[in-house]
């Protein structure tokens, strides 16, 4: 590939036109370079650039196979080291694309790896930023973990335990913009895999279980933001347990395993920080 090390290079006019056209696949195209510049635009600082035509065009091209095979691998495995990139939406742009490869059926290890490392640790926590626009790490991390939970080379206990573990990591930012719907759907699809036992369906709680015990520092009247998060997320999760959730965005409704053991364990958890004054 063509390295673009300049992101004024990428040509929004041309990936404009493209959008316009059905995001149709131009005579004599060079897939392997276009496709780097997209990769290069989604990680943009403007938002018009990086969360406007390059990135439905390459959503597109993904899902008909225009960018394929190797050059998809290729393609995963940039944004896997972007997770440690210094720019904030270059690192949650990544998951994006990783979950558009990972929901074609495509997995590597080491996607995994760079992901599990990067979504418990990121500390900006914000929806959206007034000049860089949508950021939203966890909401995006949430449909990449989803991915990776209905994938069939990954533990699902291990995509469990990293919800819990992003769950439970301080932070002072509220969810705002739906964060914990996207990842109470993220658990839920995860929680869909037959291989799982009902300890594994409802163990990965009991960390949770044990922060909401311990409550607030003395002389705290108030809730932890992480706290008030991950309440927030169980109840969500809750009324996807009852009802359930789509594993795709065409496919039948479905519940998780063990469901009502699950809605017991998560009212059980929920009890420890429910008060009245």
């Amino acid at each position: 590939m063509t390295k673009i090390h300049d992101l004024s290079q990428v040509d929004t006019a041309r990936w404009q036109t493209l959008y316009a056209n059905g995001c149709a696949v131009p005579d004599d195209a060079d897939i392997p370079a276009l496709t780097l510049e997209l990769a290069h635009a989604l990680r943009h600082p403007d938002p018009e650039i990086r969360d406007g035509a390059p990135y439905v065009v390459l959503r597109t091209w993904i899902q008909r196979d225009v960018i394929a095979g190797a050059l998809r691998a290729r393609l995963g495995a940039m944004m896997a080291e972007r997770f440690a990139a210094p720019e904030i939406q270059a690192r949650t742009f990544a998951p994006l694309v990783l979950d558009m490869i990972v929901g074609r059926g495509d997995f590597e290890s080491t996607w995994l790896t760079a992901f599990c490392a990067w979504y418990p640790a990121e500390t900006d926590l914000r929806g959206h930023d007034p000049e860089l626009g949508w950021l939203h790490a966890v909401a995006h991390g949430a449909d990449l973990l989803g991915a990776f939970g209905l994938h069939p080379s990954v533990d699902p206990t291990t995509m469990l335990a990293l919800a819990a573990d992003r769950l439970l990591a301080p932070t002072d930012q509220l969810f705002g913009q739906q964060e914990d719907d996207r990842l109470a759907q993220a658990v839920a699809r995860t929680l869909t895999r037959p291989e799982l036992t009902e300890a594994e369906a409802t163990g990965w709680l009991t960390p949770v279980e044990t922060a909401f015990a311990a409550g607030p520092p003395a002389g705290v009247p108030t809730t932890a933001a992480h706290i008030s998060n991950a309440m927030r997320t169980l109840r969500m999760l809750y009324l996807l347990a009852d009802v359930g959730v789509r594993t795709t965005p065409a496919g039948p409704v479905v519940r998780p395993r063990y469901a009502e053991p699950l809605k017991r364990r998560l009212v059980q958890v929920l009890d420890l920080v429910f008060q009245t004054h």
